[in-house]
């Protein structure tokens, strides 16, 4: 199924000019990585200790596009630029899966919102990114199919948090969105698995 996953690869061009300056000053792949980390965990705590509050979910849509940017980056520094270590991919898949549990369980404080299927659906997506990692266990590739890979859920969050926080448009729908949400994690996690095993023609 498509994903928005899918556009990864203009983005990347756009970010490619920047990434090459990054490299001629010394940065590496694994300090963006840790950036990445530490602005998603900054802005999870801010969501945190704020209970939620429209100001701070105004924070996420930016957060998560400069999340988009600095994962890009550090792929693009690895490949690209001769960083690439056993290292620098265990520390880019566990950062993915911290920086998602920081940025989206905050919800569950948003008021309003049902805290369980908040976190329901972050679980799911988590189990959905092991199952893209798995790929590599039964010699297939590391999965990223959809509909609810990474940044589908930042899209998804982003506009979450942008109709919570403006205020403009009835919030409660989120709640039966969010059900909507698991079911396509759930999907995702059939998808990667059919995929890596089909991959392996078994």
């Amino acid at each position: 199924m498509p994903s928005i996953y899918e556009l990864k690869p203009a983005f990347q061009r756009l970010l490619r000019p920047v990434c090459g300056r990054l490299a001629a000053a010394g940065v590496t792949a694994n300090q963006v990585t840790l950036a990445a980390l530490g602005l998603s965990l900054a802005t999870g705590a801010t969501i945190c200790l704020s209970g939620g509050a429209g100001w701070a979910l105004w924070l996420l849509p930016v957060v998560l596009i400069g999340r988009m940017a600095l994962n890009a980056i550090d792929g693009m520094l690895a490949r690209e630029h001769g960083q690439a270590s056993r290292f620098g991919a265990l520390l880019n898949e566990l950062a993915d899966l911290a920086s998602d549990a920081a940025l989206y369980l905050p919800f569950a404080l948003v008021p309003g919102l049902w805290p369980g299927w908040v976190v329901a659906v972050v679980v799911l997506a988590l189990i959905a990114e092991a199952a893209g990692m798995l790929g590599p266990m039964v010699g297939a590739s590391r999965r990223y199919d959809g509909p609810f890979g990474k940044s589908d859920r930042a899209a998804a969050f982003g506009l979450v948090a942008v109709v919570l926080a403006s205020g403009a448009v009835d919030g409660g729908w989120i709640n039966w969105a969010l059900p909507t949400m698991a079911a396509l994690a759930v999907l995702t996690v059939v998808n990667r698995v059919r995929g890596a095993l089909a991959e392996r023609g078994s």
